[in-house]
């Protein structure tokens, strides 16, 4: 299943037009802000999935009744760029324990790359509801080997990958590589073009070096 945010009419597409505006993308303070103000709005569409429970509260002048969440979901993200799409949602699910993969493209002579997975830290995902974020499905290959690393800590009851910016082709292989019934794909935005260098069109750019500085 594939929900987009940006489809809908609200504030979410003025905080995507920021992120990919090139003259407010150089305030990287701006830029990381963005970031996870979408996050927190991912969050709050996907607590909206999850499964509550009625607690009594006692307030200074009786007790109310009050749906809470019955179990908190784990918090998983690619380094570095997804981090600060990971606060966003860390500021709604603040009880959330979280999961890190360390995934990049390995690049050739020839300019092609390879996607390298060098390390995943994570809770026991048995059983557990995961929301997995990245800011850029291009060709969905490095969420896909990452979705695949975390199976390693546990089987979820079920996954929502979260992405600001996706390509047409990223989401049709995700959908083609991931299990439909467990595992929930939300988009800020779908553009149809990438690049034989798998840069997204329009896109917005190296999420990681706007929210970070360059890397060599």
């Amino acid at each position: 299943m594939v929900r987009n945010l940006g489809a809908q009419a609200s504030v979410f597409n003025q905080f995507i037009s920021e992120l990919r505006d090139a003259t407010i993308q150089q305030d990287s303070l701006r830029f990381r802000f963005n970031m996870e103000r979408l996050g927190a709005i991912f969050a709050y569409e996907i607590s909206r999935q999850l499964d509550y429970e009625v607690k009594e509260v006692v307030t200074p002048l009786g007790v109310a009744e009050v749906p809470v969440l019955k179990d908190y979901p784990v918090l998983a993200t690619i380094l570095r760029a997804g981090l600060p799409v990971h606060r966003g949602m860390m500021n709604v699910f603040d009880k959330s324990e979280n999961a890190f993969v360390s995934a990049y493209r390995k690049h050739s002579k020839d300019g092609r790359f390879d996607i390298q997975v060098e390390y995943v830290s994570c809770p026991d995902l048995t059983d557990r509801i995961i929301i997995l974020s990245d800011p850029m499905l291009a060709t969905g290959a490095s969420l896909v080997l990452s979705y695949k690393a975390l199976l390693a800590k546990g089987k979820p009851r079920h996954t929502h990958i979260v992405t600001l910016i996706a390509s047409t082709q990223g989401v049709e292989y995700v959908k083609r590589s991931l299990p439909s019934d467990d595992v929930t794909l939300w988009v800020g935005a779908i553009d149809d073009e990438l690049t034989a260098q798998a840069y997204i069109v329009p896109g917005l750019g190296d999420a990681g070096d706007l929210a970070f500085g360059n890397k060599i």
